[in-house]
């Protein structure tokens, strides 16, 4: 907090100019855009903005413009790649262009969309956040959404916080300077074979039991359904600003899963008829 005080203090800073006269004169925040395509009138900075921060400026700015004009928008936020085409898909705004330079995502977007059609999708989909990194409450999430699948709809899982323990990989280790990162890293599970119950765990006696008696019943242990999931072509998004958060990086995280904010998973909800949080 300290520091994003320190930071609007220099902005604030920054905001304003010295005239000859030695006068004090506010700079427009938004400035002109130096691109030859007049039509793009607005230039917006969300660098250092988390999700859902530099969606809610391009829905602030966009508002300001009419039909047909475009305004240009950069973002350190790795998760603003996939959230921002799915921005513009559920308001029916158009992504002129996307481009990602190093750590710098820029994108170009013209508001509204009259050549496209409205979205007719019969809504027969299924989308989960998976809050909860409990045993018990992953396997929940997990038969809910191959039961989904089989059933014809199309399945997004969202995961964010705690849910992200069970998408990290047991064998990975990725070596950290950030202390509180570190303590993260050693601190919560790593992986689905790593989870505890969220009630009667015991000091983990209660999950060793809960596992045997899966394996005896032949229920199918949760790694099972992961891989289930993915081979029958589950969605998976690991939110981008929880990572930050909890100091996970998409290399500790097992293949194909991409990487969202909430645009990501409000473009998927749009299309559900059902939305549960787990």
């Amino acid at each position: 907090m300290g520091g994003i005080k320190l930071y609007k203090e220099i902005e604030k800073n920054n905001n304003y100019k010295v005239s000859e006269n030695k006068s004090i004169e506010p700079v427009p925040q938004t400035k002109p855009a130096v691109e030859s395509d007049n039509s793009v009138i607005m230039n917006i900075d969300a660098c250092g903005l988390q999700c859902p921060g530099p969606i809610m400026k391009v829905a602030e700015n966009i508002a300001k413009i009419k039909d047909g004009e475009m305004l240009k928008v950069t973002s350190t936020d790795k998760g603003f790649y996939a959230d921002i085409e799915a921005w513009c898909r559920t308001t029916g705004n158009s992504l002129v262009n996307l481009e990602k330079d190093k750590q710098i995502i820029s994108a170009t977007i013209k508001k509204g969309n009259k050549s496209a059609a409205p979205r007719t999708d019969n809504k027969n989909a299924q989308t989960i956040v998976v809050f909860s990194g409990d045993l018990d409450k992953a396997m929940a999430a997990f038969i809910i959404a191959n039961g989904a699948r089989a059933a014809g709809k199309e399945v997004t899982l969202f995961f964010t916080f705690w849910g992200l323990n069970i998408l990290r990989k047991d064998n990975v280790s990725v070596k950290k300077e950030n202390v509180v990162d570190k303590m993260f890293g050693m601190l919560m599970p790593k992986g689905a074979d790593k989870l505890t119950l969220s009630k009667m765990n015991m000091g983990g006696l209660g999950s060793m039991m809960m596992r045997r008696v899966m394996k005896n019943k032949n229920v199918s242990s949760l790694k099972e359904l992961i891989e289930d999931a993915q081979k029958s072509g589950i969605k998976f998004i690991a939110c981008q600003m929880s990572m930050d958060v909890m100091g996970l990086t998409k290399e500790e995280l097992i293949d194909g899963i991409e990487i969202g904010g909430v645009a990501s998973y409000i473009d998927a909800s749009s299309n559900a008829n059902s939305n549960l949080f787990i």
